[in-house]
């Protein structure tokens, strides 16, 4: 009965056939996002509607939900809790049976002898290796976190390269269609002799490098896109209509501050490292107590074949003259400095890295104040020009000249615009900030 008992609690095998992969979806509907099941409270909040195309929230809500590297990872954060369950159930104790099989006569009885017993080192280290998977297990769901996180960013990046590339297209066709018909009017000029080749030469040059740069920005269009439907799990055939979003707005200089004195408790990566620190330093300690001697108990009762019977209380112990478990002691020492010298040396990169952005961000946002500047003194100027232009007093081409103008301006300033909303992606990454989330009080 004991056995059919114990029987019973056994895990029993179930078997798991490889398939082949589906394939991936083509539209976003065809994909269910549970906002609620989301790790980022504004995330979890957003409405998820894609019948109106994407915008960045649902894009990051898409790719925390059906991205295939993070599929693996959850299933990494499975593993690590079942060893840190594994880790926290009791060594079992130790049942010993013999009997003696041999031919007995009239005065001999069958002789055996059963005991119990239990190693007590393997009782006393439990505490330490429980919780070093435990922190094993905290910190791969720190990693996870994190890399959720950096998920969302590279949505980010890639949403606001696409959606920048929109307008920049816009621009460039429209500085096209300028030079092409300037083109056309130089050629037919000087078809009658207005002018000489001369004057065609810098129209057609002019059209041939816009028309590079509207093959170049197609072909950075198409990677991009590509890449965000491998980050989204999508097909890759699949159109996405974006959204552009309003601006964000950059993180000021008391975000920062506030940022960087909280960047250990803020950021996953920084937590996780601090977890795994503790697992080391957990399993430290387990090496300290492995260098005292290995202690078994037991209890043995016997008979012998004459019928006398016997019970006994044993003990086993090593005697640590020689190895002393000194080696994995140092060891672990040593993994542990590691660690530690690998969190200093992260939250070091990181505030450095920090910094470099925010000064770039600076120096950015004068240079656009400028290009504004000039964009709408430009503007200005081209609407005299198209005053004069049609009241006869200027001709096409100081009027071509002012338009050519000012599309060179605009296109510095999205290229530029476009820069900076990549290196506010990459700063709010590096803070451990949620640009979707409202701010908080502390932060108004």
């Amino acid at each position: 009965m004991a056995i059919c008992c114990a029987l019973a609690g056994c895990a029993s095998y179930e078997p798991q056939t490889l398939t082949p992969a589906s394939a991936a979806p083509v539209y976003p509907a065809d994909i269910r996002v549970d906002a609620a099941s989301l790790p980022f409270p504004a995330l979890a909040a957003h409405r998820f509607d894609p019948s109106d195309g994407l915008d960045s929230v649902e894009t990051a809500m898409l790719a925390v939900a059906n991205n295939p590297g993070l599929k693996l990872a959850r299933d990494d954060a499975a593993v690590a809790h079942a060893q840190a369950y594994a880790a926290g159930l009791l060594p079992d104790p130790q049942l010993a049976l013999s009997r003696d099989l041999s031919d007995s006569g009239a005065d001999i009885r069958p002789a055996y002898s059963y005991g119990l017993s239990y190693d007590i080192n393997a009782l006393l280290q439990h505490s330490s290796q429980h919780g070093a998977a435990l922190a094993d297990a905290r910190k791969t769901d720190l990693n996870l976190l994190w890399q959720e996180w950096q998920v969302v960013s590279q949505a980010r990046l890639l949403f606001v390269r696409l959606t920048q590339a929109r307008r920049l297209m816009a621009v460039l066709d429209d500085t096209r269609a300028l030079f092409a018909d300037r083109l056309q009017r130089t050629q037919a000029a000087l078809a009658h002799g207005l002018l000489s080749s001369d004057a065609v030469a810098p129209n057609l040059s002019a059209l041939q490098d816009v028309q590079r740069q509207i093959f170049e920005l197609e072909r950075l269009s198409a990677q991009s896109a590509r890449e965000l439907n491998s980050l989204l799990g999508l097909a890759p055939s699949t159109v996405l209509q974006l959204q552009e979003d309003a601006d964000p707005g950059a993180v000021d200089a008391t975000q920062l501050t506030a940022a960087l004195t909280a960047l250990p408790l803020r950021r996953p990566d920084l937590i996780a490292l601090q977890a795994g620190y503790q697992a080391q330093d957990e399993r430290y300690r387990g090496a300290l107590l492995a260098q005292f001697p290995a202690l078994n108990v037991g209890l043995t009762r016997a008979r012998d074949s004459s019928g006398i019977g016997s019970s006994a209380v044993g003990i086993t112990m090593s005697l640590p003259f020689l190895n002393r478990n000194r080696g994995n002691i140092a060891i672990e020492h040593a993994t542990r400095q590691k660690l530690y010298d690998e969190y200093q040396q992260r939250l070091q990169a990181s505030r450095d890295e920090i910094a470099g952005i925010a000064a770039e961000q600076a120096l950015n946002a004068r240079q656009l104040a400028q290009i504004d500047s000039a964009v709408a003194a430009l503007q200005a100027t081209l609407a005299r020009s198209d005053t004069a232009y049609r009241a006869g007093a200027v001709d096409a081409l100081l009027y071509a000249n002012a338009r050519a103008a000012l599309l060179a301006k605009q296109v510095e300033r999205i290229t530029l615009w476009q820069a900076m909303l990549e290196q506010r992606v990459a700063l709010q990454t590096l803070l451990g900030v949620d640009p979707t989330a409202p701010p908080s009080e502390s932060q108004k």
